[in-house]
């Protein structure tokens, strides 16, 4: 895999069905210095355009100031005369037109900046107003992209009848499972950081307010239940259950209609948590009726309840423990309130996503944007459950007759309501086109297929398969000599939707805005509430936003859409399309392009500038596998003169070195890397590999004066040769060796038996740079997730947004030297053991709970020793990305006594092996820090023995 092609991959994440900017950025001109884009006789490569999977020809697209938008096509043109009327033209004649939307200049959004307030370290947002105050001053626009999204003009609402068939897709299985599986009491809740400590001060509470309060809430765990009916006006009351394992806070509901006590079910949890303390200690009892009668044995059923013996409790009981807890029941109560009483888990997790991205990120949407997130929450539990059920599948059309799920009783109705309010749209057959045609073929069976082939009277041979059978009927179809067959395979398979490009393109917006990264999707929640997945406990304190304004928002998307096209086209083996993205990110990234707050440098990450240089990093990884080395030469100056602090210097300058000296520049070469020197972001093996360059290019006569690294580059680590039985000796492959027990190994297994034995009797694992970070991770995790501002803006992180930057160093210096002073002192395995009993199976960044035991960890902690163990944690701390990689193989340990030891690295090579330059960092780091370390060389024995 290219260098950089795995971060990108990352960055991308789920890749999209829909690209709105697709055709701009494959269409537009590029301005640009490169002649990347070019045959081998130097010629311009023509423009592909690429059908999308929705024909969105008026989406939010990006150009420059010269490009206007076609009033017939609407696609995006150069405005300079002679070409728009070249382009006009073309399109009249085509005879095609497409229908003519206007905005007024009252539809426009303009946005001031959203205010932001410090109170007790907790946010408070204001609500940002749509028009913009006198004071406000121009409004910053972004040249390329305008400031309202148009969408798929051709997502047409046309219903039929639906054929209910149970089929479900095999992405449902994660959903059923926790539907099947579900009891609210038991299930672990996550609550946003916009509604934790946003309420304001504590309201005083006394009896009297107590007294005649109603709590509206409703009942769950039905399932559990001795009662299968409830009647309207049912008579309840409460009981605590602590024998609950799955919640000692959990409280069953009981009816009081029948004599024999029988279990309703229970409370939800956020609310029992804080009301079963309440009664528990206070002795207060509830008691209330059933305020709608279920529809269903297993559906949540609403209630109220009131405390019955407020009177007997004495007012000089009321303490501040009493008040805060009550205070917590009406929050909780409160909160629960923006759900329907009858959702399901995944449809709460989807409302709870949407209504936090329109709470907290509502200044960076348009109003109708907003307004159509908005309308979500107002549509039936059919049509809710159904939208999420389709978005979550692969799609992009699904078969109505095919698709049934058992919460949705009505999927006509509910394929009706969302496709009013443009969450849904219908096949059309009126506008299709060839890609749609493609994709509703192959939703045909192959039976279905062979009875449309025999409906347009065309031979069908049994053998014929089903890619085969689609390859057949589109020709004819592209051609125009088959205008009947949407009509035919209509009839054949029923209705057939998709979601929007609408509600595509702003749902991924939202789960953008909400995770902050591409690796985390509505499954996070499902992960959450199976127990699959537990996340950290941290504050999540928000000062400054990460988009200032919407424009920098929508470069940010744009670039995400680079990203996946070239993503996407190195997996089709596409070059023209790479050298097409690099060009478009090499015109766009900026010199020191910075939108955000100073204060806040990680927020770095979520600028366009900064994707396009993986962009562009990943492009130079390409050129130079297709031995294009001035085009990677101009590349690296690009990048290293865009973006000044950067953690990628020492490689971007590294790889420059190199090229040049493919090229033939040697005097130059040992210029770039005599400079890179003296960049303080050049780190690590990066710095390592450079300083080797220097010795060796810098001979005489191009350099007399030995530099002053020399002799600390020189030092010779200590080697050992152990020899071995080979089972391969094929250049290419991975060495394999016989153990000493006659079984296959690693030669990293092959070392770890030698140093058990002869070697010296020492314990230890392989594992390169796992257990360091897990121990790592263990010791820091009180720094780790420490209440710093701005790091933690979401639920689902495992590490602060800082976290692998200098920031995290600087911004909790002192109490990262106060845990390094504990662990020096002795300390460690006292915070090691304490942390792993106290988090253990909690997410975190660099953590393996699975591959290494507390006793594994604690031996390793008290062998290494306080200081060597803090000066390593130390480095981590300071520049976790440049020395999170490249660790020695072997960690070994042995005691001398109960409470002591000594520990060595090493670093294992086999027959075709050599160090890496990182690997040769880390080595003389570890020597410095006082560490024992060695190479284990393992060689083949000799054929003849």
């Amino acid at each position: 895999m290219l260098r950089g092609r795995e971060s990108l991959v990352r960055l991308v994440g789920k890749r999209r069905r829909f690209l709105p900017n697709r055709l701009s950025l494959l269409s537009s001109p590029v301005e640009n210095t490169l002649n990347l884009c070019s045959d081998e006789d130097c010629k311009p490569l023509p423009v592909v355009r690429t059908p999308d999977a929705h024909k969105d020809g008026d989406t939010e697209t990006s150009s420059s100031g010269k490009y206007v938008t076609c009033p017939v096509c609407s696609s995006r043109v150069n405005g300079e005369d002679s070409i728009i009327n070249s382009h006009l033209d073309a399109c009249l004649s085509r005879g095609t037109k497409r229908k003519l939307t206007q905005s007024s200049l009252l539809q426009l959004n303009f946005y001031s900046r959203p205010k932001v307030q410090h109170h007790s370290h907790v946010l408070k947002f204001e609500k940002n107003e749509s028009s913009v105050s006198p004071d406000d001053g121009p409004v910053d626009i972004v040249h390329r992209l305008p400031k309202d999204a148009s969408y798929n003009e051709n997502d047409k609402i046309k219903c039929g009848s639906l054929e209910e068939c149970a089929m479900q897709p095999q992405r449902d299985c994660l959903l059923d499972t926790l539907n099947n599986s579900e009891r609210t009491n038991g299930a672990t809740e996550i609550y946003s950081p916009m509604n934790k400590g946003a309420t304001s001060g504590m309201v005083t509470t006394t009896k009297d307010d107590l007294s005649g309060m109603i709590l509206e809430t409703f009942i769950v765990g039905r399932k559990f239940s001795d009662e299968n009916e409830l009647n309207l006006g049912a008579s309840i009351s409460l009981e605590r259950d602590p024998t609950n394992v799955k919640d000692p806070n959990a409280i069953k509901v009981i009816s009081e209609d029948s004599g024999c006590c029988k279990t309703l079910g229970f409370l939800p949890r956020e609310l029992a948590k804080f009301l079963s303390p309440l009664i528990g200690k206070y002795c207060l009892s509830f008691k209330g009726f059933v305020t709608t009668a279920p529809r269903s044995s297993v559906d949540v059923v609403p209630i109220e309840v009131m405390c019955d013996n407020i009177n007997l409790l004495d007012e000089k009981n009321c303490d501040v423990e009493f008040k805060n807890l009550w205070t917590s029941i009406q929050q909780a109560i409160d909160s629960m309130k923006n759900f329907t009483p009858n959702a399901l888990k995944y449809q709460k997790n989807f409302s709870l996503l949407i209504q936090e991205v329109l709470q907290g990120y509502s200044h960076l949407l348009s109003d109708e944007e907003n307004h159509f997130l908005d309308v979500f929450n107002s549509l039936s539990d059919d049509s809710q459950r159904l939208f999420i059920r389709l978005y979550m599948r692969k799609g992009p059309w699904f078969r109505m007759s095919s698709t049934s799920y058992k919460e949705v009783l009505d999927s006509k109705q509910a394929v009706k309501e969302l496709s009013e309010a443009g969450y849904l749209c219908c096949f059309d057959t009126n506008d299709a086109d060839n890609t749609d045609m493609i994709q509703i073929l192959n939703l045909l069976t192959v039976s279905e297929l062979r009875e449309v082939m025999s409906m347009l009277k065309k031979n069908c041979s049994s053998s014929m398969r089903k890619d085969d059978l689609v390859a057949s009927l589109l020709p004819p179809y592209k051609d125009g000599l088959c205008l009947p067959l949407p009509d035919l395979i209509l009839g054949s398979i029923g209705i057939c939707v998709r979601i929007s490009s609408k509600a595509e393109l702003l749902i991924w917006r939202a789960e953008r805005l909400f995770f902050l990264n591409g690796e985390q999707d509505l499954s996070a929640f499902l992960l959450v509430d199976m127990g699959i997945v537990k996340y950290p406990t941290y504050s999540c304190i928000i000062s400054d936003q990460i988009f200032l304004d919407r424009n920098d928002l929508l470069a940010y998307e744009e670039a995400i859409e680079v990203a996946q096209l070239i993503d996407e086209a190195l997996d089709e083996k596409d070059n023209k399309m790479v050298l097409r993205c690099v060009s478009v990110a090499n015109s766009r990234v900026k010199p020191n392009q910075c939108t955000t707050s100073e204060s806040v440098p990680f927020f770095s990450f979520f600028t366009a500038s900064w994707i396009y240089s993986k962009v562009l990093s990943l492009g130079v990884s390409f050129l130079e596998r297709e031995n294009r080395y001035n085009d990677a030469v101009i590349l690296l100056k690009r990048l290293l003169s865009c973006n000044t602090p950067d953690g990628r210097r020492g490689y971007w300058t590294l790889r420059l070195s190199i090229d040049l000296e493919h090229l033939g520049y040697p005097n130059e070469s040992l210029s770039v890397a005599e400079n890179g020197l003296l960049d303080p972001w050049v780190r690590a093996g990066s710095r390592m590999a450079l300083q080797r360059r220097i010795l060796r290019l810098g001979k005489p006569p191009r350099r007399w004066k030995t530099p002053s690294f020399a002799e600390s580059i020189k030092r010779k680590i200590t080697e050992v040769h152990v020899q071995g039985r080979p089972l391969n000796r094929e250049t290419g492959m991975k060495s394999r060796f016989y153990g000493e027990s006659g079984d296959q190994c690693s030669v990293e297994q092959l070392a770890l038996e030698y140093y058990n034995g002869e070697g010296g009797g020492w314990l230890g694992v392989h594992s390169e740079s796992g257990i360091w970070l897990t121990i790592f991770g263990l010791l820091m995790w009180d720094v780790i997730f420490s209440d710093v501002p701005n790091v933690f803006r979401t639920k689902f992180q495992t590490a602060p947004l800082d976290f692998g930057t200098d920031s995290f160093y600087l911004l909790r210096q002192n109490s990262i030297e106060s845990q390094l002073l504990k662990i020096q002192d002795g300390m460690g395995e006292e915070i090691l053991i304490t942390s792993w009993e106290s988090h253990k199976g909690t997410a975190c960044s660099g953590v393996n709970w699975d591959r290494h035991s507390l006793a594994e960890l604690r031996a390793a902690v008290t062998c290494i020793g306080g200081p060597c163990m803090a000066s390593l944690c130390r480095h981590l701390a300071q520049d976790y990305r440049s020395w999170s990689s490249g660790m020695p193989d072997l960690l070994l340990w042995r005691f001398n006594s109960e409470y002591s030891g000594e520990a060595k690295l090493v670093e294992v090579k086999g027959p075709r092996d050599r160090l890496s330059e990182q690997q040769r960092a880390w080595l003389l780091l570890l020597m410095d820090c006082g560490f024992i370390t060695e190479i284990c060389k393992i060689t083949p024995m000799p054929k003849s023995a």
